[in-house]
């Protein structure tokens, strides 16, 4: 896909975004009796690789990556944007299997992108800070059956994969007034927080002191909630931006390095010209069937297999970008001097 058709079709999408938070709960299931305690603060237990030669992986760190989004995790689908914690392990499945790696927004949208040689980065969003997606249990562990729960055991029997993920919140994130329990705990096992406005808010309908305060308040409150918090990216509601756009990433109280859309189709490589940090695309999780499945996480999964060279693919050392020579995307003036063709 050409960029100016990716643009068109992410626009087609703006309006089809997130839902507002609806209160979501968890489904149960039994951890076998083991505790949560081994995984803080969960890493990946793979060792690390050395760098590649890159032609013997055919890096190519000009590539597209994809940004999914993720909003309830339930057994019970109320619609097209929830999943059930068995389509959640699956889909976590097919992109351990095709080589994809989580990395989070914060660190996609800076360029620290950091996979094994050969692998594929890939960024899972979550949406509205609903408990279907993580709640802590009476005992401080996360409950089971939420998405958190799901990567965190995901993680024991795979051990490439990275249980990372971007949280975007809204006031009183999964249930806990002012995050109090949730951000920290999320910050201090390696997960993102990042910035989806006080109220959900449509940024286009508010005036620019409105749209700022919306943003701003949002930020302070993860802030607030635990010293480490530092979002640098935020999930515009519905994927709409306010007026001007340029106060999705900057305004009185916050400074953000991207802004993510509701969109249908892969990223550009934060490495290149193509790159812009005020239209993020994501692909929405869904199977490769139903409403508008062609613009859905399966559909676009099958693509990038079946295109292997359009996608990302790492050569193993983040201070470096390596490309085929004859790649024809132009690599981004802030990182020319990492430049590595072969």
């Amino acid at each position: 896909m050409t960029p100016k058709l990716a643009s068109l079709v992410a626009v087609l999408f703006l309006l089809t975004a997130c839902t507002t938070v609806v209160e979501g709960h968890p489904h149960e299931q039994s951890d076998g009796g083991e505790g949560w305690a081994a995984f803080a603060p969960l890493r990946s237990s793979a060792p690390a690789a050395a760098p590649a030669a890159p032609a013997t992986v055919r890096a190519n760190e000009l590539g597209r990556v994809p940004v999914l989004m993720y909003h309830r995790i339930v057994t019970e689908p109320e619609s097209v944007y929830d999943r059930t914690p068995d389509d959640f392990r699956a889909e976590l499945e097919r992109l351990d299997r095709e080589g994809y790696v989580p990395v989070s927004a914060a660190d996609f949208t800076a360029g620290r992108i950091d996979v094994p040689a050969g692998t594929h980065p890939v960024v899972l969003t979550f949406d509205d800070g609903d408990p279907s997606q993580f709640a802590l249990g009476p005992d401080g562990n996360p409950v089971p059956g939420t998405a958190v729960a799901i990567m965190l055991d995901f993680a024991r029997s795979h051990p490439r994969f990275r249980p990372v993920a971007t949280f975007y919140v809204n006031a009183e994130p999964f249930g806990d007034p002012g995050g109090a329990r949730t951000i920290p705990w999320l910050l201090d096992h390696g997960f993102d927080v990042g910035n989806h406005t006080r109220t959900h808010a449509n940024l286009r309908e508010a005036d620019e002191q409105t749209a700022q305060a919306e943003i701003g308040e949002l930020d302070a409150l993860i802030r607030r909630a635990s010293p480490r918090a530092n979002p640098t990216t935020i999930a515009l509601p519905f994927g709409i931006h306010p007026r001007p756009m340029e106060l999705a990433l900057q305004g009185a109280g916050y400074r953000y390095q991207g802004a993510f859309l509701v969109g249908s189709n892969p990223s550009a490589s934060p490495f290149t010209a193509d790159f812009d940090p005020l239209n993020i695309p994501r692909i929405r999780s869904q199977g490769p069937t139903g409403e508008e499945a062609e613009y859905g996480s399966a559909v676009w999964l099958d693509k990038l297999a079946q295109n292997a060279d359009s996608r990302y693919t790492s050569d193993g050392d983040p201070a470096r970008i390596s490309y085929p020579k004859s790649d024809t995307d132009e690599v981004a003036a802030k990182f020319r001097d990492r430049v590595n063709p072969y």
